[in-house]
């Protein structure tokens, strides 16, 4: 490039820089994808779609490489590449040696963009190595190559699969075939048993009720049917009905069709085709400014049924076609994250102004402003609930990331383990997934290191060899509740005893039930491990995931079985950005309740109410409730009304009151960081702006019971 005018030379330059941003995240993206491809090769080496996965991945890693002149990926890809592809071709085994080198060739590509994208240095000398192991096994594999070779030249043609086609399919029962014994709904479920099929019923002749005669064939069907079955097992369907039913068979698209379009017949076409519509017809339909399917429907010349019919098979071919082109059907658009955040903050500030506006209608009392305020509401929660979706990102992103990081460390221990994941596709707002991947990690080194046990071990105990860490994830209202479960030992509940009482968490004689003992691993700094290890054993992890789950307004609950394993559930918000609340008040000041945690709303009376050990308690329908005076809390002045409410929050499984004065009930919140100077404000997780332009604080509830617990610990220590 010495000879390259200056100008020109910065001009490509700005290209490469635009071309490495646009390929930043689709890179990460294929790495992650090339990771999963592997380990669900590991477990079946014949899976020709998973080798297939991975090589694309590295085919197009290497391609938007060299786009991009990552000089050094392409060349360390190209060797890796060479590898994979005779393993692609049947030459070479997927044996698991190969696929350890190919996982350390992953990570060294990571390596290396990492140190493009986010600064640093690669160390050569692994990336040597790998190429050096790479090299070894391809050397060793060309005695497997000439033994393999040989029989694949042998394979005759006709070993191949039959090409898929496309048909055309009407299917016109007799009026008497009831008579006949025949259920046309078997004779159509045949069909769907042969391939990917669309059904459409063709119902314009059913008569009115009082000329319905329930013996009589009123219907008729079209099908569009892909299979390789071929005509005759088509034929064989209605081998039974063939001389009293009018069937007509057409190949409208064949897999090896030398068409390169995408696209398919037009809807009209298709209609005169099927005989459903003149020529003539389609010409005068054709001269109004309208789709064709909406002026032959309006005019009364195709029933709706036959235009809904033709759609169906214009789109099933198109999609087919697109498929076997390499193009998505369902047309992606990469967006940055940044410009995703930028447009929640700005359905958040229009919630907060449609709020003002229903509240300014209300008070005015016109009847023409309401209408048009609730308008505006209904608009505003449409696009709320469509840019929140857009934000969403199935689990299975995270949960991928996982089956590496088990198979990792269970060789590490020398323990036998694996990671099964159910409820992938869940979605989650994507800052919730992004927060949770640490305490899902915490969580999952201690399944690994304190749960399963050793092979030796599980046999004795009569356990398979192989452990097992299932993540699983499902929807639950508002909420995603996410189970984290190993078939290991369970807690041991005396030897977390011990271990309170040595720390001073707990007193020698104090009466504590199994589930509050197992609540102590998530103690500051409380560990049971023998030993400090690489993995665990310094206290910090459970702390670490309880922190994570708060911040999130989650919750989180272990329950265990000596000896057959354990659970944790994350109980998790859909999403962060806006949320249901429930607004109350405390003399002048506003103060907001997460919905998803209140269980109800009591009054509170000097009749109910009594206090017991410095806590204050309140009897609920026979069930003994503590509670907590915010006023008090916050340290509110004025005088607190004769008669104020409850709200009962259920906080780890337990039910905790906040006295209030008064309940104003549902609100839609959003939510708004505190500034620098209150961020270290307790209790207070946030703030809202209410439709009259006053504030809100929103409260972190755990951390309240919290505050409060660690203040009659401390008062009683201080009477002592």
């Amino acid at each position: 490039m010495s000879d390259m005018p200056k100008d020109n030379y910065d001009s490509t330059e700005n290209i490469i820089k635009e071309l490495r941003a646009t390929f930043r995240e689709e890179a990460y993206e294929l790495l992650a994808e090339l990771e999963s491809a592997l380990l669900e090769l590991e477990k079946n080496p014949k899976d020709k779609e998973q080798i297939g996965r991975a090589f694309r991945a590295m085919h197009t890693i290497k391609g938007s490489g060299g786009a991009c002149e990552f000089h050094d990926i392409v060349s360390f890809t190209h060797d890796l590449e060479t590898m994979f592809d005779k393993v692609r071709s049947g030459k070479v085994a997927a044996t698991r040696k190969i696929i350890d080198i190919t996982l350390l060739a992953r990570d060294h590509i990571k390596a290396m963009l990492n140190s493009y994208y986010q600064g640093g240095s690669t160390d050569e000398t692994k990336g040597k190595d790998i190429i050096a192991q790479l090299k070894e096994l391809m050397s060793q594999t060309a005695m497997q190559e000439r033994a393999v070779i040989a029989p694949e030249r042998r394979t005759s043609p006709r070993d191949a699969p039959p090409l898929a086609k496309t048909y055309r399919i009407r299917f016109r029962p007799s009026a008497d075939v009831f008579d006949q014994g025949v259920n046309p709904i078997k004779l159509l479920d045949e069909l769907r048993e042969l391939g990917p099929c669309k059904i459409v019923a063709q119902t314009e002749a059913i008569p009115f009720l009082e000329d319905f005669d329930p013996r009589t064939n009123y219907t008729y069907w079209d099908v569009i049917l892909t299979t390789s079955h071929g005509m005759n097992a088509i034929q064989d369907v209605f081998i039974f009905v063939k001389d009293t039913a009018e069937v007509k068979i057409e190949v409208i698209d064949e897999e090896d069709s030398p068409d390169d379009e995408t696209s398919y017949k037009y809807l009209g076409d298709i209609l005169v085709e099927r005989g459903d519509l003149t020529p003539e017809d389609m010409k005068k339909s054709l001269k109004a400014k309208k789709l064709i399917g909406e002026v032959l429907v309006e005019t009364g010349v195709v029933p709706t049924a036959k235009v809904e019919s033709a759609l169906v098979e214009q789109q099933h071919v198109r999609d087919l076609r697109e498929r076997r082109h390499g193009v998505d059907a369902t047309l992606n658009i990469r967006v940055a994250t940044s410009k995703l955040d930028i447009l929640a903050d700005l359905v958040g500030e229009l919630v907060t102004v449609q709020a003002r506006l229903t509240q300014t209608a209300l008070d005015s009392g016109m009847s023409a402003l309401i209408s048009i305020a609730e308008e505006v509401e209904r608009l505003t929660g449409a696009i709320r609930e469509n840019t929140m979706n857009i934000r969403m990102l199935p689990i299975g992103t995270t949960f991928s990331k996982f089956k590496r990081h088990v198979r990792d460390l269970s060789a590490e221990l020398g323990k036998e383990i694996e990671l099964t994941t159910n409820g992938a596709e869940t979605e989650l707002d994507k800052t919730v997934i992004e927060r949770l991947g640490d305490p899902l990690v915490h969580i999952i080194r201690n399944c690994i290191d304190h749960g399963i046990e050793r092979p030796e071990e599980r046999m004795k105990a009569g356990k398979p060899r192989r452990g097992e860490i299932h993540l699983s994830a499902v929807h639950s209202g508002a909420h995603v509740l996410i189970s984290i479960r190993d078939d290991g030992a369970g807690l041991n509940t005396e030897a977390i005893r011990a271990k309170a009482i040595e720390k001073g968490l707990l007193q020698p004689d104090a009466l504590v039930s199994e589930q509050a003992l197992r609540e102590m691993i998530v103690a500051p700094g409380f560990s049971t491990a023998a030993k400090v290890t690489g993995v665990s054993g310094r206290g910090v992890g459970m702390d670490v995931v309880k922190k994570a789950i708060d911040a999130l307004h989650g919750a989180l609950e272990i329950s265990s079985v000596r000896g057959v394993g354990t659970t944790i559930t994350l109980k998790l918000p859909l999403t962060l950005a806006i949320i249901d609340g429930f607004l109350t008040r405390i003399g002048e000041e506003n103060f907001i309740f997460p919905l998803s945690l209140v269980d109800e709303c009591v009054e509170l009376t000097r009749e109910n109410a009594f206090s017991k050990g410095g806590r204050h308690l309140i009897d609920v329908r026979g069930h003994i409730v503590p509670f907590i005076r915010l006023r008090e809390q916050f340290a509110i002045t004025g005088d607190a009304p004769l008669i104020e409410q409850i709200v009962i929050a259920r906080v780890d499984n337990r039910r905790v009151g906040f006295v209030v004065d008064r309940v104003i009930g549902g609100h839609q919140t959003v939510i708004k960081n505190l500034g620098t100077f209150y961020k270290d404000v307790e209790g207070i997780s946030g703030a809202t702006i209410l439709g009259d332009g006053t504030v809100a604080l929103i409260l972190d509830v755990p951390k309240l019971v919290r505050i409060t617990e660690q203040q009659e610990v401390d008062l009683a220590s201080a009477g002592g």
